[in-house]
């Protein structure tokens, strides 16, 4: 989740440390930044985390160590936001930052706005430009090794850079990136492919808007991600993060039900993929029964995490397994109800 909490070089502060290194002492066992920026033009808003820039290592792999010393794996975003880019950070409004306010020009696969008010136009993308973005991704994959995370995901969902490119809604382009439906994922496809050059056999998650839920003939379908899962499947990504919407305004599954998105998740496993669910999982019964029933392999947790840092210890009572927490947290349990991770030392 975004916490546009970094400094204008991008780098990562104490906040991050703070925040991930928490949900790591909580139990949490794959903790992942927020969408950190391959680039300083593919930020959100001005306060991003990145990993554009080989100063920006030192302040990540600080951060991957607190999280190996307390037994969570690291896990990185990769991600360019393309038209969505030069924004406000959400409690300032989340307005489009124009240039004489510190914004920045946006680049997309078309010129059209995010919210088609004219506003924050991008620039179409020169063919140089988006090979750039290709070597961008390959950089931040070589940093991220060297800063230590375990595990890279490729943001392709939301509307950000990647997603805008496999849709036809935003991309018209008439080139080896438009068109067809081979055109349109063909950046995807050589984004996966750099990266895994760089990144070897280590894990490597993407996650999507399995549909874009906005009715046009043009919209990504289910249909189009059991297509591109397949070509997923046989490059060797290890898992499908399946999300929905962010293409357009007010576009998405959304709801009060829980797990509103776990159709998504189970369509892409009857195709062969291996899930994770998100969005409205609150509940630690509710997790372990998708997990039990085989409707996804993973289930992320954002929104609530945020809500309640202390859930996966809610989750192990709940569910009688034992507690996850370091041996600091010794009195916080009774006699008896020593954790995972408690020693002699708390005698």
């Amino acid at each position: 989740m975004c916490q546009y909490s970094s400094p204008a070089d991008g780098t990562a502060t104490d906040w991050h440390l703070a925040h991930l290194g928490s949900r790591a002492v909580a139990g949490v066992g794959l903790v992942m930044t927020e969408a950190t920026a391959v680039s300083r033009d593919g930020r959100i808003s001005p306060h991003d985390l990145g990993i554009w820039s080989d100063n920006q290592v030192p302040g990540l792999r600080r951060v991957t160590d607190f999280l190996r010393q307390h037994g969570a794996v690291s896990g990185v975003q990769l991600a360019h936001a393309g038209r969505k880019a030069s924004r406000l950070p959400a409690w300032e409004g989340g307005g489009f930052l124009q240039p004489e306010g510190g914004g920045w020009e946006t680049l997309g696969p078309s010129a059209l706005a995010y919210d088609r008010t004219g506003l924050a136009v991008p620039r179409e993308m020169t063919l140089t430009e988006i090979d750039a973005v290709v070597d961008d991704f390959g950089a931040a994959t070589r940093r991220a090794r060297e800063a230590g995370f375990d595990v890279i995901e490729i943001h392709a969902a939301h509307g950000y850079l990647l997603h805008s490119f496999m849709s036809a809604l935003s991309n018209t382009r008439d080139d080896q990136y438009g068109g067809d439906y081979e055109a349109r994922t063909r950046l995807l496809r050589e984004v996966i492919t750099r990266v895994r050059e760089e990144w070897g056999e280590r894990p490597l998650f993407v996650r999507i808007s399995v549909v874009e839920a906005f009715e046009s003939p043009d919209s990504w379908t289910l249909a189009d991600s059991e297509r591109i899962a397949g070509w997923l499947i046989d490059q060797g990504v290890d898992l499908i993060d399946c999300s929905t919407g962010g293409l357009v305004p007010g576009a998405g599954i959304f709801g009060d039900t829980p797990a509103y998105q776990l159709e998504y998740s189970e369509a892409l496993r009857r195709v062969g993929a291996t899930t994770a669910v998100v969005g409205g999982i609150t509940e630690p019964a509710q997790a372990e029964e998708i997990l039990r029933d085989g409707k996804a392999d993973l289930v992320l947790l954002g929104r609530e995490l945020l809500r309640n840092p202390g859930w996966v210890g809610r989750a192990a009572a709940e569910l009688g397994v034992p507690r996850p927490a370091p041996p600091q947290y010794f009195r916080a349990y009774r006699p008896g109800e020593s954790t995972a991770l408690l020693t002699e030392r708390t005698h």
